[in-house]
């Protein structure tokens, strides 16, 4: 083959995708720039990210590739283990005056029955805490990320503020918070803080949930404490009534009110039916019934036969002795109870009376503490857990950026893979169909009388067929050919072969006639036979 040239247009082609990948690079770079934090978990964690060295937090953290793709990640390796790691930011990023975006990927690649896999944005060492010492107790700013166990299905976002009042930290969880997607697909987490106390929770990009965190119908409890509380010290009264119903005092019970009056009596009035079997039991002893060949009496006990229901009972009315039955008795009125009226010493339900709350304060905004470090800690009864593309920016468009370029790729990739297996499901499940309603036709076929004699082999073939679903068509094919075959075998194969004419031959001899006569009978009744057999259908092999 000679060397191939590029044409004109070619080379426009080259250099147009040349100038796309650059372009796609510089964008890249300048998004990286643009970040305030960014991992990508390119290169391996170790000696980066710290593990905790607490005993309780076992699992093993692995540098592992997603399922399908040649981008790695922060992989959760074991089943039901305690796992925690933390990466300090090389400086405390504020949460005031401006917009921060919080966002991550994670995958649940052996989906998520039991377990968090959220991130914990934590607060400077001076807050009480050390890396290699890291566990759930290390105090943090939020808590951002999936959540699923039992009744729990949520996508969390817990914030910690100072109360200005009394010093002490407070946990705030976001209402109604969005489900975490039920699939094993790479999932890309956005929130997104505004200056003007929005926040706005993302999930693949899409907006799941808006809130604002001044409001008391958005978090709970309300970022702002109420401006009063109830009175601690606040006793109800000794003679307070919450009654709004009493029995009337006034009432008398009705002389003629039987309280010992049952509930039910036997009806007077009914009659035995007519052909009521009187001396017949209900059951009798089943009279097929026979002693096991191995029963002992000596150890097993003197063997009685089982019991089975009376047939004598079928036809009659009813068998056994014959009681009267229940009936409900008119007179019965139970126990009196003196009828309810309005309590005139009614005085509601008493609560206690409202005092200012001491812990009330008034906030523009929040008063978030700075983020100094990055820490996953959960307890996970799942493994093939993936963390990847951890980000914190300031724009979230620079967000926007990133899952436009590292998760929507590796997105696109999974969907299409999970809906080829869907649709090889649903064929398989078509195939299935199908193929019950071929065995149940062949089953009515094999019950067709002229294929009395093929009935079991048939059967054995269909059995074959349901045990591997995968020899259906053959099975089919081999029915059809048996059913053909004696078909054709009854249309070509069952005429008569015509009689042979005898020649008449002149009269035997006086004196032969005796001695052969026995064997002249003989031969006659063998042509005879064998002129009224259907003659045999050649086969190539004969």
């Amino acid at each position: 083959m000679g060397e191939r040239k590029l044409t004109p247009p070619g080379i426009v082609t080259v250099l147009l995708l040349v100038c796309a990948a650059s372009f796609q690079l510089l964008r890249a770079s300048d998004d990286v720039d643009d970040a305030i934090f960014y991992e990508s978990f390119d290169e391996n964690f170790e000696g980066r990210w710290i593990v905790s060295q607490k005993d309780e937090y076992n699992g093993a953290w692995k540098h592992e590739k997603s399922e399908g793709h040649d981008d790695y990640g922060l992989l959760v390796s074991e089943k039901a283990r305690k796992y925690a790691i933390v990466k300090e930011l090389d400086e405390p990023v504020t949460l005031k005056d401006e917009s921060v975006v919080l966002q991550f990927e994670t995958r649940l690649q052996n989906g998520l029955e039991c377990g968090g896999a959220y991130l914990k944005y934590l607060r400077p060492q001076e807050a009480g805490w050390k890396p290699k010492g890291f566990d759930n107790e290390s105090p943090y700013s939020i808590m951002f990320g999936p959540d699923k166990c039992g009744a729990t299905n949520k996508v969390h976002f817990i914030f910690k503020h100072k109360n200005p009042k009394t010093g002490e930290y407070v946990e705030h969880h976001l209402k109604y918070p969005p489900s975490v997607p039920s699939d094993k697909l790479t999932h890309v987490y956005t929130a997104i803080l505004k200056p003007d106390n929005e926040l706005r929770i993302l999930i693949d990009g899409e907006e799941k949930k808006k809130a604002n965190f001044l409001s008391s119908e958005d978090f709970e409890p309300a970022l702002i404490p109420p401006k009063t509380i109830p009175d601690p010290d606040d006793n109800k009264p000794e003679d307070w009534d919450e009654r709004a119903k009493i029995p009337d005092p006034n009432a008398v019970k009705p002389d003629d009110w039987d309280e010992d009056a049952p509930m039910e009596i036997l009806d007077e009035e009914a009659e035995k039916p007519e052909g009521w079997l009187d001396d017949e039991p209900e059951e009798i002893d089943d009279p097929e019934a026979t002693k096991p060949e191995d029963w002992d009496d000596e150890e097993d006990g003197e063997w009685e036969a089982p019991k089975i229901d009376n047939p004598k009972c079928d036809s009659a009315p009813g068998c056994g002795e014959w009681k009267r039955p229940m009936k409900r008795n008119p007179a019965y009125k139970g126990k009196w109870h003196a009828p309810l009226i309005d309590n005139p010493a009614y005085k509601g339900i008493w609560k206690p009376r409202d005092i200012p709350n001491p812990d009330y304060f008034e906030l523009e905004k929040p008063d978030f503490e700075p983020i100094a470090a990055i820490g996953i800690e959960i307890w996970t009864m799942q493994d093939g857990i993936l963390f990847d593309n951890i980000l914190i920016a300031k724009d979230d468009k620079v967000a926007a950026s990133y899952r436009e370029t590292t998760w929507k790729p590796k997105f696109a990739v999974e969907k299409e893979k999970q809906k080829e297996e869907e649709d090889s499901v649903a064929a398989s499940s078509g195939l299935a169909d199908l193929q019950k309603k071929v065995f149940d036709l062949l089953y009515k076929i094999a019950d067709i009388p002229f294929l009395s004699d093929y009935k079991l082999k048939i059967h054995d073939l269909i059995e074959k067929g349901e045990k591997q679903p995968n020899l259906t068509i053959g099975i089919l094919v081999s029915v059809v050919v048996v059913f053909l075959t004696i078909f054709f075998k009854l249309i070509f194969g069952g005429k008569k072969k015509p009689a042979r004419v005898e020649q008449p031959s002149p009269a035997p001899k006086e004196t032969k006639a005796n001695e052969s006569g026995v064997e002249n009978e003989e031969n006659k009744e063998k042509e005879e036979t064998s002129a009224a057999a259907p003659r045999r259908r050649t086969t190539r092999r004969d």
